[in-house]
């Protein structure tokens, strides 16, 4: 039997199996009503109101103190003597590179054909609300974060959610966060195998086919794959190894080069187009507000800009303060103003960048995408790119991978927290784990198993309902914590040392 033959009959069996299960959950994680004419998802209508409530909440922070988050990651207010592993510019960007991927180079091309023009302008709104959620997200996971006694750290909602609702509510709050926290690790590590994981090469693989000529090139039989996976494998094993301070030094140097090479790639077409730029930005404000042909007319793009924008940057769904976590900081509201500078990169640069080149472009595909659905996202950036760069599916291959391999990476490690919450932090256990992860993105190249990618985008956002509920009832932590921090600020502003425990994280002897 040959390696395609078993690989096909193990997509057959997976899907058979998982196929009630991940329907039954995608219907109710994603349950969506009629509104003004289109379908609203409820998460998606979840994260964006809490988006809204916590940027009233801490009065516009996202705009407010957005020039103190840029002077914490250049390293004006670091303390090396903290506890930690890594800077605020190393946990930014490993965090980052767990939500900057495939979506922001074909999910926005998706949204741009559904919801029109006007999405982009509805997606940039939405990320910057995101912006004050993983701002709260992130100061929680710094604060109730664990110090181990090797100096390595661990935090995120299986930490802040246990410990922050027993300090606010006593017995019954440790009860109800312990239930919270396991269920949050298993979300996690679910969809870091799948979604993180073997999704990310899947998906990279066949962007590598395809420009080494399709099924018939060097790329694409069988024991290319394989070959593809074992590389793929080999990287993340050797890196994981390294734990986040590891990963932070790879995506210190992977996400800047990668985001770099995207962007300096939009601006080619933008600035070769330059004398139509206020026109595309013409049609996407009109789009916004007056849309053509969008179902459900002005509420119709913004929902499909929305939606883009909530599953593009994770804002509250209690996975960047993984990462954020190891952050070396006595504030955990600094390492917050770092993270509210997240979703800016994510959704309000670089997923506006692919739309504003595309809208400027007008690929003939992007127009045939509008009744055809079967045109992929993919397709219709390369074409846009395509118009001024002939050689470009060449360097969106490179900048694939590179987003590729560096959410498996980050993903690789939130999962290892989960799997060292729910079975110990022995040697052996995160051995296991990591061998595990590896193989699965051997696995990514061979079997496309979209059964179970359904079903872990379902878990991870069903998350969100939990996390959010705990950021609202730790939200007065979060402003005692910033306030703190400010007082830091001023402090050092005027000369003092600004020195003492204030927010000094919660520390264990594991």
């Amino acid at each position: 039997m040959s390696l395609e033959s078993i690989t096909e009959n193990v997509d057959e069996a997976v899907s058979g199996f998982f196929e009630p299960i991940a329907t039954w959950l995608g219907e109710i994680v994603f349950y969506a009503v009629p509104v003004g004419g289109t379908d609203l998802p409820l998460i998606v209508a979840w994260l964006v109101v809490a988006g809204l409530v916590f940027t009233c909440w801490f009065g516009f922070v996202q705009l407010r103190k957005f020039r103190l988050a840029v002077d914490v990651v250049r390293g004006k207010y670091d303390d090396k003597d903290s506890a930690g592993e890594v800077n605020h510019f190393q946990a930014l960007t490993a965090a980052v590179s767990g939500t900057v991927g495939l979506g922001n180079i074909a999910g926005v091309a998706v949204a741009v054909s559904i919801g029109g023009a006007g999405a982009t302008f509805w997606m940039i709104l939405c990320g910057l609300l995101g912006m004050a959620t993983k701002f709260v997200e992130v100061t929680l996971g710094v604060k109730y974060r664990e110090v181990h006694a090797d100096g390595t750290v661990s935090g995120g909602p299986m930490h802040y959610l246990p410990k922050g609702l027993a300090e606010r509510f006593g017995k019954n709050g440790k009860n109800l966060g312990k239930v919270l926290a396991v269920l949050a690790s298993i979300m996690i590590l679910f969809f870091g195998l799948f979604g993180g994981n073997l999704f990310q090469v899947n998906q990279s693989y066949a962007q590598l086919v395809s420009v080494t000529g399709g099924d018939d090139g060097a790329m694409g039989s069988s024991a290319g794959a394989l070959l593809f996976g074992l590389l793929i494998a080999a990287l993340v094993g050797v890196v994981l190894l390294g734990g986040i301070r590891s990963i932070a030094s790879v995506t210190s140097r992977l996400i800047p080069a990668m985001a770099g090479i995207y962007i300096v790639a939009c601006l080619v077409v933008i600035l070769v187009n330059v004398t139509a730029v206020p026109a595309a930005i013409g049609t996407i404000i009109e789009g916004a507000f007056n849309p053509e042909g969008v179902a459900g007319g002005v509420l119709g793009a913004l929902i499909i800009g929305f939606k883009r924008a909530a599953f593009s940057n994770e804002a509250g769904l209690g996975s960047a303060p993984i990462a954020h976590s190891a952050v070396k900081t006595r504030h955990p509201a600094s390492e917050g103003l770092v993270a509210l500078l997240e979703p800016f990169i994510d959704t309000v640069v670089i997923c506006t960048m692919t739309a504003l080149t595309i809208v400027i472009a007008n690929p003939a595909s992007w127009s045939a995408a509008r009744t055809d659905e079967s045109i992929g996202g993919v397709t219709i950036t390369s074409d846009a790119f395509g118009t001024v760069l002939p050689w470009f599916p060449y360097v969106l291959t490179v900048a694939v991978l590179l987003f590729a391999i560096s959410t498996v990476l980050t993903w690789g490690y939130y999962g290892l927290k989960a799997w060292t919450y729910l079975f110990g932090r022995s040697r052996a256990s995160e051995v296991v784990y990591k061998s595990l992860y590896t193989l699965f993105a051997v696995a990514g190249s061979l079997l496309t198993l979209q059964t179970l990618i359904d079903l872990a985008d379902a878990v991870l956002f069903s998350l969100a309902v939990i996390n959010i509920i705990g950021l609202y009832l730790l939200a007065p932590v979060v402003k005692r914590e910033l306030n703190a921090f400010l007082a830091y600020v001023r402090t050092r502003r005027s000369g003092g040392t600004g020195g003492g425990t204030e927010g000094e994280p919660v520390k264990s002897t594991v």
